[in-house]
């Protein structure tokens, strides 16, 4: 399906990415910053793909990628005066249970389990200078260096930035 020409896919693709991509961003983002900003701190982590910079097989997530990317830049600069940071953060492959279920499919050796994401996120959120960073697009492998952590496997992901910034 996300090989096919976008003329060629249902129109119910399109739906889903953006409601399931995008507006769930963007309700999630507009619920949590009023409780943000009564702190005048807080970190909203938008996950996002390089597909949002450089096409990679379909339109439709590329463009709800985008528009993730463009919401991140948005509401940050909406929230800068009140402490609060907004990232997007691109993982690279990540074993879901997808993924995991169509492994032949796929180059695992430089993969990143889920929990390499939700240490990103904590180590960001547990960096008193990360508002420097909001509405910018991280890449988690990168902040992985920059933090000097590792994934659950001990692997340090490459950064695919040269590849497909």
């Amino acid at each position: 399906m996300f090989e096919t020409p976008f003329w060629k896919q249902p129109l119910s693709l399109w739906d889903d990415m953006q409601t399931v991509g995008l507006r769930s961003t963007y309700v999630a983002s507009a619920f949590a910053a009023p409780i943000m900003i009564n702190q005048n701190d807080g970190l909203i982590v938008n996950i996002s793909y390089y597909a949002g910079r450089k096409h990679m097989s379909n339109v439709a997530y590329g463009v709800c990628k985008a528009a993730v990317d463009r919401l991140t830049a948005d509401t940050a600069f909406e929230l800068k005066d009140h402490g609060v940071t907004v990232i997007s953060l691109y993982p690279g492959l990540v074993r879901t249970e997808s993924v995991m279920r169509n492994k032949d499919c796929f180059d695992l050796s430089n993969s990143e389990s889920p929990q390499f994401i939700g240490r990103c996120v904590a180590a960001l959120a547990g960096d008193s200078n990360r508002h420097s960073e909001t509405g910018k697009i991280l890449i988690a492998a990168e902040v992985a260096q920059k933090y000097g952590f590792t994934d659950i496997d001990g692997k340090q992901p490459k950064s695919l930035r040269e590849q497909l910034w």
